[in-house]
């Protein structure tokens, strides 16, 4: 089930993937990790009861929600704006994807703020969770570490595709100015689409 819904492209892939693009595999593949280790965050706090607080409290929901479409709004402007400066050469284009750490805790605030991941770990893992056999919050968190590391592997990999289309993209600057900005435009995009969700 988990693989059915993580396999089907949501906004954490496009994240990885216009990031992959824009930036290289190495920085998908960073975004990727920090991504995930916002889920695991997450799991580790639905597990501890939180899932059932968002469920409950619309400000709580909203709050979150809010801080995650604004940050992924200033990503994208982010992205807009220096589109051009994107290197095509391959060592300055190597320097550029090499900070992991930064493109990483961008990866991690964008997992950890998505209040729709707290949800579904709320929603779906419960059901396979066996109440009889005890230690629930052990249940949740294994069920929720290999959701994570389902999702680790399908936004990897959907990340190594983007930066390794990114070679393509690369013998062109504008073609690699134009999917900059076109990146932005899609951070842009995933932040509206988060602000305006809801809790259903």
């Amino acid at each position: 089930m988990v693989t059915v819904l993580i396999s089907v492209p949501g906004p954490s892939v496009l994240f990885v993937v216009s990031r992959g693009v824009a930036l290289g595999r190495r920085a998908a593949v960073s975004t990727a990790v920090g991504n995930e280790a916002g889920l695991l965050v997450q799991v580790v706090l639905v597990a501890f009861g939180l899932g059932e607080v968002l469920t409950r409290s619309l400000l709580v929901f909203s709050i979150l929600k809010f801080a995650g479409a604004l940050y992924l709004v200033y990503l994208g402007v982010q992205a807009w704006r220096h589109r051009k400066l994107l290197i095509v050469e391959e060592e300055r284009s190597a320097a550029s994807a090499g900070r992991p750490g930064r493109v990483f805790r961008e990866g991690f605030i964008v997992g950890v703020s998505n209040p729709k991941g707290l949800l579904i770990f709320g929603a779906v893992l419960p059901q396979f969770v066996d109440s009889s056999a005890g230690n629930v919050r052990v249940q949740l968190l294994l069920l929720g570490l290999i959701c994570v590391l389902i999702a680790l592997v399908s936004d990897a990999t959907w990340g190594l595709l983007a930066g390794t289309a990114r070679n393509w993209l690369a013998r062109s600057p504008r073609r690699l100015s134009w999917i900059g900005g076109a990146s932005g435009v899609v951070m842009v995009g995933l932040g509206i689409r988060l602000a305006f969700s809801g809790r259903e």
